[in-house]
């Protein structure tokens, strides 16, 4: 993990922005709403004894906001990355948004270097899958980049 204050909250903002649009996709939160609860309720708080770290919450509402607004151009960049026989449907609810939420970074923040943004979604991975998975992301995230950064 990163030392570095800020690059610790911008984790914490990924792993939150994953997590917001996992529930908003389980329970059609709208987005308001889910900001509002995350803001209140999660980022940084102590959660069934487990503390969640302080978010850089600029940086989880522009991901969370930009995955929701940009879903159906990110899906497409994805759906074209996936092996032949895959859809989106296909994937983990929760690897799904992980691959949303880099390819948003990809194609949108910019000041964020393409190395970082694939590094830190493939420790989001790790979170919750093992390293196959962790290696899925790194690929998918890899293929994004190529198409959409120069």
């Amino acid at each position: 993990m990163n030392s570095n204050p800020r690059s610790q909250a911008r984790s914490a903002a990924r792993l939150g922005a994953v997590q917001a649009l996992y529930q908003q996709q389980m329970e059609g939160t709208a987005l308001a709403r889910l900001l509002d609860e995350f803001h209140r309720h999660r980022l940084g708080q102590i959660i069934e004894d487990e503390h969640y770290a302080e978010a850089e919450i600029d940086f989880f509402d522009d991901l969370v906001g930009g995955v929701d607004a940009r879903r159906g151009e990110i899906d497409e960049l994805l759906a074209a990355r996936l092996a032949q026989g895959w859809t989106l449907a296909r994937l983990d609810k929760t690897m799904l948004q992980i691959l949303r939420c880099g390819t948003f970074e990809l194609i949108a923040r910019n000041d964020v270097p393409t190395g970082a943004a694939i590094s830190e979604y493939v420790d989001v991975a790790k979170a919750f899958f093992d390293d196959r998975e962790a290696k899925f992301v790194n690929g998918v995230l890899d293929a994004v980049a190529k198409a959409v950064r120069s």
